[in-house]
């Protein structure tokens, strides 16, 4: 993979001598700065995690496709779902992006990715990824918008970093299917809104389809200047803040076709919205924006790291939380979320993990999924990562 200029910008020569070092402490890390200490040891946890990732759940096929969970169950499936492999393949993402050699490892997640790519389509005839590998890996599955967006949101990423020209072109495939997935029919309850999923079993409407493609959407009017995808991202965000925002400017999870609400506190569903808001101010100047992503991100770290309810929930949410909390300090500067993400690092290290496997263990049930290994290897190599580069975070 080639690593462009613009990344060498950003990182500075003080990230290559940080990708360079050892995992061990030495005495010249013990003599360096604390910043660089505190990201030397965030580098070296998102390694071993990383690597028990691929020794506990890679198959031995040569997909780069992982399995489900570990030790395995009797009914899995030969390969895990669609959103546990992004998780996994963004994992290997900001790994990547502070150690260069993980660069391959990324390329091979990159690949078993399209394995879940539905070229001829879903209901409305766009194509997309299935939530399960299609022919002849697997039978494909339902589409999800939002495991779409997620997948949006790497490839995003992965542009920004390195001007990658395809994973942008994927990155637009995928946010023309989210519009197509938006709610026409004036007859429902609060009218609009993008679909959870495709599928016939769910019609509900939720703030993980919405904002996350608003994201996706600002990112690419940021990358390509097209007022559409600030409009639809406008749409989503409007709609999403209208019928899904508490009064404390905390965000419920869904809104079915019967205008009920499932008001679910979930922390990813909080940490989105901020990012938006960032995205939009920065789009627009407009300070309205900036200040309701300030007014979520406080209600959001009170709800959950003030009142103690972080550890209630899933790493795979709160991996995406912090990463949006981190993009708004790269605008409003100060370090109380970083601080709060490093915390919650040092937690999951000492109390989750198996040092004898390196896995993570979240419950009593000697059960890792895959998707707490990714996201887990997420928080602590995005902790790895200077300041500078947090701009390009979901």
């Amino acid at each position: 993979m080639r690593w462009s200029l613009s990344r060498r910008q950003v990182l500075g020569a003080s990230l290559a001598a940080l990708a360079a070092a050892p995992a061990a402490t030495t005495a010249a890390s013990a003599a360096a700065p604390a910043d660089v200490r505190s990201r030397s040891r965030s580098l070296s946890r998102a390694r071993v995690t990383y690597d028990a990732l691929k020794k506990y759940f890679d198959t031995a096929d040569g997909t780069g496709l992982v399995r489900e969970q570990y030790p395995a169950a009797a009914d899995d499936r030969p390969y895990s779902y669609e959103w546990p492999l992004s998780q996994a393949h963004v994992a290997a993402l900001d790994l990547a992006f502070v150690d260069r050699r993980y660069a391959p490892a990324l390329a091979v997640r990159a690949e078993a990715q399209e394995l879940y790519w539905n070229a001829a389509g879903g209901t409305t005839g766009l194509p997309g990824y299935d939530s399960y590998p299609v022919a002849p890996h697997g039978d494909g599955g339902d589409m999800f918008y939002d495991d779409n967006e997620w997948v949006g949101l790497a490839k995003s990423q992965l542009h920004l970093q390195t001007g990658d020209r395809a994973a942008l072109r994927r990155a637009e495939e995928i946010f023309t299917l989210v519009e197509s997935g938006w709610d026409t029919d004036p007859g429902h309850p609060a009218p609009g809104g993008v679909f959870w999923t495709q599928a016939d079993w769910s019609h509900s409407r939720n703030t993980v389809s919405n904002m996350p493609g608003a994201q996706l959407g600002m990112r690419l009017h940021q990358i390509t200047g097209k007022g559409r995808y600030l409009e639809s991202s406008l749409r989503f965000y409007d709609w999403t803040n209208t019928h899904l925002r508490t009064p404390e400017g905390l965000y419920w999870d869904s809104l079915d076709l019967a205008g009920a609400v499932d008001r679910t506190i979930w922390s990813y569903n909080q940490g989105v919205p901020v990012g938006v808001g960032v995205l939009l101010y920065e789009a627009t100047r407009d300070r309205k924006y900036l200040s309701q992503a300030r007014r979520t991100a406080e209600a959001a770290y009170t709800h959950y790291v003030t009142e103690g309810r972080l550890l209630t929930q899933p790493v795979f949410f709160n991996s995406i939380f912090f990463k949006n909390l981190l993009l708004l300090e790269s605008v409003t500067g100060g370090s109380v979320y970083r601080r709060a993400m490093a915390d919650y690092a040092d937690h999951i290290w000492s109390e989750q993990r198996d040092s004898a496997t390196g896995l993570m263990r979240f419950d009593d049930s000697g059960t890792t999924q895959v998707i707490e290994q990714a996201a887990a290897t997420q928080v602590f190599a995005v902790l790895a990562w200077p300041r500078g580069a947090w701009r390009t975070l979901y």
